[in-house]
């Protein structure tokens, strides 16, 4: 039964981590989660196209048995950048002025 226990402990040290890094190779250099604009705007060189929007969104917060709801709002940036024919479009996506994601499209031109 030890054997066991230790098998399913030992198991568990091997699982892969699910949570994925933003991250953009732009040339030699590399942003990634976190990363300001002005930053990736430095290491990647202007955008294709930039797209901005405003987000709301209710968070309910509790505190012992009182519950309070408000809302928080954000502000949503996406920069698409066109690496040429070799290498897929890659959309960055900021919230608040921060990296958050890193999406791929189709191949660029």
């Amino acid at each position: 039964m030890r054997a066991l226990w230790l098998a399913v402990a030992m198991s568990l040290v091997w699982v892969p981590v699910t949570a994925q890094a933003a991250s953009l190779r732009c040339g030699t250099a590399l942003v990634s989660d976190g990363a300001s604009k002005s930053d990736v705007l430095a290491k990647c060189g202007e955008p294709l196209a930039k797209e901005t929007r405003r987000e709301s969104e209710e968070v309910k917060t509790r505190d012992g048995d009182t519950s309070t709801k408000h809302v928080v709002e954000k502000t949503i940036d996406e920069w698409t950048y066109n690496f040429g024919p070799n290498r897929l479009v890659q959309v960055v996506v900021f919230e608040n002025g921060k990296l958050v994601d890193v999406k791929s499209a189709g191949y660029g031109r």
